[in-house]
Order: structure tokens, then sequence, then C-alpha cells
């Protein structure tokens, strides 16, 4: 049998990897850990913290660390969010719910994915920390505003909106397990893929008894309801964003705005001009246009080209948290976690996205305590040494 998720035996987000691998459909699980086409990127995501080298100051005694963060006004106990994830209530029942109660038990904020199977309303009752909506404009401009009021008067705290997502990324691993065949309406071109779902059976018996294949509650499309899962790609490719739909989306919301998906300090200066308040380097975790650059290796020219305009973060490869003590360093406000509690949510529910912050938090206080530095806020590039073209944007 394997471990349960909060065993002693679970040292790691690859450990949680590992029993989301054993528990879920082989398409569900790929959902979650593929990316795009060759998934270059989605590898350099990770490996790019290799790259960056901590410098500690020894002899130090640190009793205790610091962890808090502001972000947005609002203060955080732990540097990372937790990123939106699409479809988190396939990985477990009311995937969502369970993730973002445990990020408010944890200090942190949750960001809600437009494309949940959970209605905003009840993700944000589930958490008793701040809570932002990710907004694609699923459905078009009024569909988008109805959701964006909705979740105005629900009290969620920014909306994130995602600017990379022109059409969907080509998902091998997606194309290979029939997901395509899976939502469509044959009986018969489903029957190959089915195997693998009977295969797991505890997962099966959870999917079922959450009513199955989901819609999505926070896109009501006029006259039909919420939109069918099978609409997806379909749906992204007519709702791209532009900048001028930041004015309409602004004077909609009225509250802040992060931007989700610059990885240019062209970008970053549009969007700053623009209005956001925050950025997210973000490369959609390699899910998008294979080849950009690790965000990583992107985030020196961000946070240069923001320059104090606006408060930047970093999502994509965090899988220790040394690697957020990396990014922090470079200039990232906080970070997000995407994949790291993703897997955990797949292993073993809201238990399993505890565990994953749990590790997290574990490790950055090891991290800082071993650098010498007391606090996050104090960490600064004098802590790393990164590539010498990394940080010609001073």
């Amino acid at each position: 049998m394997p471990p349960a998720v909060d065993s002693p035996r679970v040292v790691n987000i690859s450990d949680l990897r590992r029993l989301a691998e054993r528990r879920l459909p082989r398409a569900v699980f790929d959902y979650i850990d593929g990316g795009a086409d060759a998934e270059f990127t989605l590898r350099e995501n990770c490996r790019i913290y290799d790259d960056v080298i901590l410098r500690p100051r020894n002899a130090v005694a640190i009793p205790q660390c610091d962890l808090h963060v502001t972000v947005l006004g609002r203060r955080l106990e732990l540097p990372f969010l937790l990123a939106p994830v699409g479809s988190s209530r396939m990985f477990y029942p009311r995937g969502e719910e369970a993730a973002a109660r445990a990020a408010g038990a944890a200090g942190t904020a949750y960001i809600l994915s437009t494309l949940s199977g959970c209605k905003l309303e009840d993700v944000k009752a589930a958490s008793t920390g701040p809570v932002w909506y990710q907004l694609y404009l699923l459905g078009g401009r009024d569909v988008a505003s109805g959701a964006i009021e909705r979740a105005r008067r629900a009290g969620f705290s920014a909306l994130a909106v995602t600017i990379d997502t022109a059409v969907s990324g080509l998902r091998e691993r997606d194309v290979r397990n029939g997901t395509k065949e899976l939502l469509g309406p044959s009986t018969w071109a489903r029957l190959p893929f089915l195997p693998q779902f009977l295969a797991r059976p505890r997962w099966l018996a959870g999917f079922l008894s959450d009513g199955g294949l989901m819609s999505f509650p926070n896109v009501l499309i006029p006259g039909q309801g919420p939109m069918p899962y099978a609409d997806v790609a379909a749906a992204l490719e007519q709702s791209t964003v532009s900048w001028p739909d930041l004015r309409w989306i602004r004077e909609v919301w009225q509250g802040p705005i992060v931007i989700k998906g610059v990885l240019t300090g062209d970008d970053a200066r549009r969007a700053v001009d623009e209005g956001a308040e925050a950025l997210v380097v973000s490369n959609h975790g390699g899910r998008q246009l294979d080849g950009v650059s690790a965000t990583l290796r992107a985030l020196p020219e961000v946070v240069s080209a923001a320059n104090g305009r606006a408060e930047v973060l970093l999502d994509g490869g965090i899988r220790r948290g040394s690697d957020v003590v990396k990014a922090l360093c470079l200039g990232a406000r906080a970070v997000l976690c995407g994949r790291a509690y993703a897997y955990g949510l797949g292993a073993g529910g809201g238990a399993g996205v505890a565990r994953a912050i749990q590790i997290l938090r574990a490790d950055l206080v090891r991290t800082l305590k071993l650098l010498g530095c007391a606090s996050v806020g104090e960490l600064d590039r004098s802590y790393v040494d990164a590539p010498p073209a990394w940080l010609q944007y001073k």
C-alpha cells in the first residue's frame, strides 16, 4: 500500500506526485503533469533553479524565521499563493473548495480558475484567507462581466487576468490519452480509453459521487446555463484577452487587477500602463507556447521594467522552499505554486494540499536558517549568484 499523504515517508513534492500518479487515471494525472508540444518549457521551468547558487552567511543563529509578505495590501503568512488550476474537481471531489480551505488555514491566498467545477461563492466561503478570481473571457464580454460581478459581491480581493491563451497549447499527452474522445458524444470512440478509469476504482467512485463529468458553473451562457466541459478549447480560442479589454474589465471590477502571463519587459510596461497593480511572470506552466523562457529567467527583466510601479510575482517550477527563496532574491514579491499543490490534491484531497504547503513551509524555514537570514523580507540578490546575462536589466 502507498503511504498516506501525511506519512513521514512523504518528504517532498515529488513524493506527492508519485502518490497522485498512483491514484489518478492516466488522463487526469497527465492533465496535471503535462505540458505543450515537446515539454521543453515545462522541464526548463524546474531545471532553471539549478543555475542560481545560494550564498549563505554562516555562524548566524536564527531562532525563528519570519515568512510573511504583503501582497496587494494583504498580509500573507507565507510567501507563496496557490495558483489557479483548472478542473481541480476532477482531481478530488470539491477540489477547488478543498484547496481554498487549505490555503486559508495556512494563512495564504488561493486563486480560483474560471475553469472551476465549483461555484465561486462556495470556494470563497470555504477559505478563511484572501481569494482571487482568475479571469478568462469565456462566453464573451457579457458572460465574463457577470462572473466578475459575482466575484466582487462574494468578496474576492483581486482579479487575475490571464493573457497568454490566444489558443490552447497542443498538449500531446491529452491527445494520446483520448481526452477529446472521452469528452465527445460517441460512446464507441470512448471505449478504448475507458480502462484507465476502471483501473482506478477509488477515484472513480469519488468522481461519480461528486456528480461525474462537470460543467463550469462560473461561465453561465445565456439560455444554456453552465458551459459544458467539452467546449473549453473552442471557447478559449474565441475569447482572447487584448489590451483594450482591460478598460472595461477595470470598470466592472473596480478593484486590484493582476496580469498573469507576462514574460517580457514590453508586456510588463504595457500592463502597468493599463492599470495593473501586480504582474505574474508566467508561461502557463509550460502548457501554452513551448520554447519560451523559463519564468525564473524572465523574472529580472520584468522586475526591472515594472520599476516599482507594480508588484511582481512569479509562477512556474516551484517544487522546493529553496526555489521560493531564489525567486524572492531575484525580485519577486511572492510566488505562485500550481502543480506542487495539485499533486497533493490528486494524492489526497485537502489533506494532500495541506501536506504540500507544510513541505514548502518547512523547506523555507530550513533554507532561511542555513542562509543566515531571519526573514523573507531581507532576501535580495546578495544571497544568490545568478548568470550575469540574467541581471543586465538592473
